[in-house]
């Protein structure tokens, strides 16, 4: 019998533990470990001021040194660089809601066995608070690049469809424009503080709705549709393309925004593995290629179908054909 390759290993050990440094980081995430290691402190002092153990509470630090979250000199404990900018509450680029809400998806993901025997999504805890600030942890790397490169020569209103924390809508209203925020009412009760706390040169409204069952106004010049598609399935999505398309006013267009996956949907990794959050949550949910994508948009009445890409995104923008 052939000996396994020293690298094939260490490849799967590294694939197999991966949920110890996942479990590490959200724990002490909810912990709000980083908030108080912005100057030094040992490990006694932060089990204190949180009514922590002090032995475990060591162990967590270590751990986030070996994780490069923290330094250590001697028995003290500060965040590093990365910890500081990403992990310490009311820092602007701030990822701890997200951290929470993968928290959330924790348990969904440990019954994926039964998932994959049954093809039904898992029963999970919700927290719609973490979820759409998560969004917003998400989007705000990334949301002034993507309006950025967008085509606006003309563009007066916008529709953010199901554009949870309004993230987006708040960098078209930054740029003049009037953004149209789609959502659940409970949806807005959040993103309103986020919104608020911006100064914008264009308006902010907040539409409630379902928007796979009610009506999404009329007369926008440009419909952004970020991170929806993956929740639903093929049919689903063609049926809000072709609601977008009527709402649009003519020569309007469709921005599509979706993580990254090739034709044969197992690269790049994280596209691949999104996909089976999606199959824990949803019914019909998975990542789609631009492809299938783009063939959405011209069954739906949409013309040729532009690409960019952003870290692990695609965004598609297209145009809405003449009559």
């Amino acid at each position: 019998m052939s000996k396994a390759p020293d690298e094939s290993v260490m490849h799967l050990r590294r694939i197999t533990a991966g949920y110890t440094a996942s479990r590490i980081l959200l724990t002490a995430s909810n912990l709000r470990v980083f908030d108080c290691l912005e100057k030094p402190a040992t490990a006694k002092n932060v089990a204190k001021w949180h009514s922590l153990d002090e032995r475990a509470t060591e162990i967590l630090l270590d751990a986030l040194v070996a994780l490069e979250f923290l330094k250590k000199s001697g028995s003290k404990y500060r965040n590093t660089k990365t910890a500081s900018t990403l992990l310490v509450r009311g820092k602007p680029y701030y990822q701890g809601d997200i951290l929470a809400h993968h928290d959330v998806l924790w348990d969904g993901w440990s019954k994926l066995d039964e998932v994959v025997s049954t093809g039904k999504p898992a029963p999970r805890g919700r927290s719609h608070e973490s979820f759409i600030k998560g969004m917003h942890n998400l989007s705000v790397l990334r949301a002034d690049k993507v309006v950025s490169s967008l085509d606006l020569k003309g563009v007066k209103k916008v529709l953010d469809l199901g554009g949870g924390p309004g993230t987006y809508a708040i960098e078209f209203a930054k740029r003049g424009i009037d953004a149209y925020l789609f959502d659940l009412d409970e949806t807005y009760s959040i993103a309103r503080d986020i919104i608020s706390s911006v100064k914008v040169k264009g308006k902010i409204e907040f539409i409630p709705g379902d928007f796979i069952v009610d009506e999404i106004g009329r007369g926008y010049d440009m419909v952004l549709i970020s991170q929806i598609f993956h929740a639903y399935g093929e049919k689903t999505n063609i049926k809000v393309l072709k609601k977008v398309n009527k709402a649009l006013n003519k020569g309007g267009r469709v921005v599509v925004q979706e993580f990254l996956v090739n034709d044969d949907r197992t690269s790049p990794r994280p596209g691949a593995l999104f996909a089976v959050n999606m199959l824990v949550g949803t019914t019909e949910g998975r990542t789609f290629s631009p492809k299938e994508m783009t063939a959405w948009l011209k069954k739906a009445g949409f013309g040729s179908v532009k690409r960019s890409f952003f870290e692990d995104n695609v965004v598609l923008e297209a145009k809405k054909k003449a009559l």
